[in-house]
């Protein structure tokens, strides 16, 4: 599959990786919002000797990419900001392009607009896009229908400089149908992310645990959500529709 990559931060950079070490993707081009680095080749900027084009564009200049054929793709992956999806929706309706999107949080209104997009397009939406973190979620779900009452506590720990509580362990909390009190927030060096939902027995104690090790596991989770949703009808998916098929296997 060709794909177009939106966001070339510290996420995009690492997404950029993993599909240029892909065996069925290529990276096709690079939109960012800084024209510092616009037509760089994305594995030359890397480091990665790779044959894919990967050429950098900035936003203002989406348009040439909408017009050239050359530079059409199978599926754009988003790891810009919230309002990009305003730039590529309709041209991910024109074309039929499937989108991934992992943008922590988009407002009702960009929300409207992903379920229009789902009318005629395959879209994924998930704020926290790796593979391990939605398997957690499912699995907790799953764990707390077989004991309703259990004591159930979120820890989630970061690295020293983030002040907010993790998006990822509200979503975690909403799924489980706990109020913000029952997470509990550690801050330390360079901790990229850990999550740890932990259920609370009389006579045992279960721990589901999550930590990310290096951004590149939010490329593979995109790619994983490409992949799932490739031959799927038109509809907005969630990384939870996709990965709770596997539970019944």
């Amino acid at each position: 599959m060709k794909v177009g990559l939106f966001g070339f931060g510290k996420a995009g950079r690492a997404v950029a990786t993993a599909i240029l070490d892909s065996k069925d993707c290529t990276l096709e081009w690079v939109v960012r919002k800084s024209d510092v680095l616009d037509h760089r080749s994305v594995p030359e900027y890397l480091g990665i000797k790779s044959e894919e084009p990967g050429l950098i564009y900035s936003k203002s200049e989406f348009s040439k990419i909408e017009n050239d054929k050359n530079l059409k793709v199978d599926a754009i992956i988003d790891f810009s900001s919230d309002s990009s999806v305003y730039e590529y929706g309709e041209y991910a309706v024109k074309n039929n392009i499937i989108v991934v999107t992992a943008i922590s949080k988009y407002k009702e209104k960009e929300q409207a607009y992903l379920k229009e997009l789902g009318r005629s397009i395959r879209i994924l939406w998930s704020p926290n896009i790796t593979i391990g973190i939605n398997f957690l979620l499912v699995a907790a779900e799953v764990l707390k229908k077989i004991a309703p009452d259990a004591d159930i506590e979120i820890l989630e720990e970061h690295f020293k400089t983030k002040s907010e509580v993790s998006g990822t362990a509200k979503v975690i909390a909403r799924h489980l149908d706990l109020e913000e009190k029952n997470i509990k927030s550690v801050r330390a060096g360079g901790i990229v992310g850990k999550h740890e939902i932990l259920f609370g027995f009389p006579y045992q104690v279960v721990r589901l645990i999550h930590e990310s090790i290096s951004r590149e596991a939010f490329g593979n989770g995109a790619l994983f959500a490409l992949r799932n949703i490739r031959d799927k009808p038109a509809g907005l998916y969630t990384m939870e529709d996709i990965i709770k098929p596997y539970f019944s296997m």
